[in-house]
């Protein structure tokens, strides 16, 4: 009793040998933690050594380096071009290191030039790397809560029983789920099955939110399936007022039938129409979204045949429909409506031609302004771009980049309409032609879980 005693009052009062133990740990402890900073100072110094002696390859090159060596000259061209008054070598011009940046890019990860270059001209050198390495990598599954039928917490403690491993998304989202590991697939679980929830990416939860329907509100979303967005809207609505849920593919209206039908969703009409004819269909909407067709130069780590496969010419073609589609969404919108007159516009592109310069082009071809999104995060939309100025308004769009916020590449801006008038100049969008109405637009990327 006497030793149990003495060792619990050392132990209480930090005896020496207790406090010796501890004061070694504690040493050992720090001399591990000083070898690893120094070894990282040595590796990081070692680094600035190689580029600083980084030379730019001369001659014919016969024969193609390997990846590892090629990843190793990237690194070393981007440290180059990131403080190039410095670094750069004698002789050598900036246009050179990016031509060999952009080809040896195109080695390594597989993109087309076109795109290569399209991404430099958006980002830095170093940025443009993050977004590349960033879109090798999935996103992170994630899931929506169908508030018509549970509540997140009740949605959580079902798949939690189930061994599905899960947190909430964020703060911004009162109905989103990340999934990091599950014993059963989640899309084959009772509560997948009985409508408790969609998977959907997270940036895809964005336009909704923007949108921000209300109960008893007439919505239109232009471009519906496969029904995430659309659930979620009617969600958002308590399943209360009119959503007309349109697609221009015949095909996937049965998918959308089912997600909707599976979701409780009660307020829905479908339909089948270009979206280009809706204001001569219907029109006096609250509220329209327009998740438009695009390249999916955002969603690469989805469908990687993006990068091999789409270029300048696949940008301007969709940014014209973009633009048609747009315009129509507006036209089908009132400005009278007491809580509406609202239009949300989004792509899973980051190309500057499919997102601000849509948008810039609706600002001067109808009577809309844009607003803050209320999204709480994003980076601001671009007013400049290359020799292009756009609206100063297009700042309170968001951009949503996979190496800066782990989610899709995503942009949504937000636009009121104060009158149903057109400006001086603008002219009524024409009628698609037959031609035209027959032809489908771009095939939308693998993205499309919304």
């Amino acid at each position: 009793e006497d030793d149990d005693d003495e060792e619990e009052e050392e132990a209480e009062s930090g005896g020496d040998e207790s406090g010796g133990e501890e004061l070694a740990f504690e040493r050992k402890a720090r001399k591990t933690v000083a070898r690893m900073e120094a070894e990282a100072a040595e590796q990081a110094s070692e680094q600035r050594g190689a580029a600083a002696s980084f030379t730019m390859p001369t001659g014919p090159r016969e024969e193609m380096p390997d990846i590892g060596t090629l990843k190793s000259r990237i690194a070393d061209v981007v440290d180059v071009l990131g403080d190039f008054a410095s670094k750069r070598q004698e002789g050598v011009t900036r246009v050179e290191y990016v031509s060999l940046l952009a080809e040896d890019l195109q080695q390594v990860y597989g993109y087309n030039g076109e795109l290569v270059e399209l991404l430099l001209q958006l980002f830095s050198p170093a940025e443009a790397l993050e977004f590349i390495e960033a879109s090798e990598k999935p996103r992170p599954v994630t899931i929506r809560t169908n508030t018509l039928k549970t509540r997140r917490r009740e949605l959580a403690q079902a798949l939690i029983s189930r061994n599905v491993s899960l947190d909430p998304i964020s703060k911004w989202s009162s109905e989103g789920l990340q999934i990091y590991e599950s014993a059963v697939p989640i899309g084959a679980t009772p509560e997948y099955l009985a409508g408790h929830y969609m998977i959907q990416s997270a940036s895809s939860f964005l336009p909704v939110l923007a949108l921000d329907p209300q109960p008893g509100q007439r919505v239109l979303d232009m471009a519906s399936a496969p029904g995430g967005k659309t659930s979620h809207i009617a969600a958002r609505m308590g399943n209360s007022g009119t959503l007309v849920a349109n697609d221009f593919n015949k095909q996937r209206l049965p998918s959308l039938a089912s997600n909707l039908a599976r979701q409780g969703v009660r307020c829905a009409i479908l339909l089948h129409a270009d979206g280009r004819e809706f204001p001569r269909l219907m029109g006096g909407f609250d509220r329209v979204l327009l998740d438009a067709p695009c390249t999916g130069l955002g969603v690469i780590s989805k469908d990687p045949a993006v990068k091999a496969e789409k270029g300048f010419t696949d940008v301007q073609r969709c940014q014209q429909l973009q633009k048609e589609l747009l315009l129509a969404a507006i036209d089908s919108c009132t400005a009278n409506s007491a809580g509406g007159g609202i239009v949300v516009y989004s792509t899973c592109s980051i190309a500057v031609e499919e997102n601000e310069a849509v948008v810039d082009y609706a600002l001067a071809s109808r009577n809309v302004k844009l607003v803050d999104t209320g999204l709480p995060f994003g980076v601001e939309g671009l007013t400049r771009y290359r020799s292009k100025r756009f609206h100063a308004s297009l700042k309170h769009a968001r951009r949503f980049y996979p190496h800066t916020h782990n989610m899709d590449g995503f942009f949504v801006a937000k636009l009121r309409k104060f009158s149903n008038d057109l400006p001086p100049g603008a002219q009524q969008q024409p009628p698609p032609s037959k031609a035209a109405s027959k032809k489908k637009p771009p095939p939308p990327s693998k993205k499309r879980q919304k």
